[in-house]
């Protein structure tokens, strides 16, 4: 009898390694790459699923062109862009996927008076039609450009909102958030633009239209200034074992509360 028994659970065992051990043995990386504005909400994600799994993850903060770029060489698992995907990138065989919805704040130094600012009259400034603070009731100070580089989510979302394209007349083009957010700090005269889940103590974020940049004002819509933050994939090649297990895991209403916490609005 005893004998029995222990061949019953030898059998057992045996039939466990070969299943896997259930739906959570897998193992593996992955690895994303792409907007640098998303980089507070993907790390949160990322060490969570990491803690919950013991599935390595890692994040190459390059930008969301690049980050496009990465997923369609092949080079990354999972890409990350703050902007929709165009149709000549979907064309060429990506697909987006909404992870959740991020203001854009538009940000001056602490030391400047203006409080608010419309959509027509950001559009003025940046395009160089207002070149002095004095002209939307701040001090007698020249406005000083600071945007974010060719091929960056941010400011891809920025112009399309204000309908500046190509027309920006930036004092310096900068290549993450975080260095937007240091210039604007250090300069008076400076007005910037940066993901509001970024904004720090060390910037003051000015209302557009009389509207604060909140949660509540992004999930309504009534805050204009707003992106999708997107995960890029390759359409129709499965992602590794590890890569879907990630994808599912953040998509997931599970995860609301962490993409909360990180200071955006789920799309889940």
């Amino acid at each position: 009898m005893k004998k029995k028994i222990v061949m019953m659970m030898a059998a057992v065992l045996a039939l466990l390694l070969l299943t896997g051990c259930g739906s959570n043995n897998v193992t593996g990386s992955v690895a994303t790459d792409g907007s640098t504005s998303m980089e507070k909400v993907i790390g949160a994600l990322g060490e969570a699923f990491q803690n919950d799994t013991g599935i390595r993850f890692t994040y190459n903060p390059t930008g969301s062109g690049s980050g496009i770029k990465a997923v369609q060489e092949g080079r990354c698992d999972i890409g990350l862009s703050s902007r929709d995907l165009k149709d000549e990138e979907k064309s060429a065989g990506l697909t987006g996927t909404v992870l959740a919805y991020d203001g854009i704040a538009i940000i001056v130094n602490p030391e400047n008076p203006v409080s608010d600012l419309s959509v027509e009259t950001i559009a003025e400034i940046y395009t160089g039609e207002i070149t002095n603070w004095s002209e939307v009731g701040g001090n007698d100070a020249e406005i000083v450009l600071i945007g974010r580089e060719a091929g960056s989510g941010t400011r891809d979302g920025f112009e399309s909102i204000t309908d500046t394209e190509d027309a920006c007349q930036y004092r310096q083009e900068l290549t993450s958030t975080g260095d937007v957010i240091t210039t604007v700090s250090q300069n008076p005269g400076a007005i910037g633009y940066a993901s509001v889940a970024s904004v720090k103590d060390s910037v003051k974020a000015v209302t557009v239209d009389g509207v604060a940049p909140s949660d509540a004002a992004i999930r309504d819509g009534s805050y204009v200034v707003q992106r999708p933050f997107v995960l890029v994939t390759r359409s129709g090649e499965d992602l590794s074992d590890a890569a879907q297990k990630f994808f599912d895991y953040i998509t997931s209403a599970d995860a609301n509360e962490i993409i909360a916490a990180a200071g955006v609005v789920s799309a889940h």
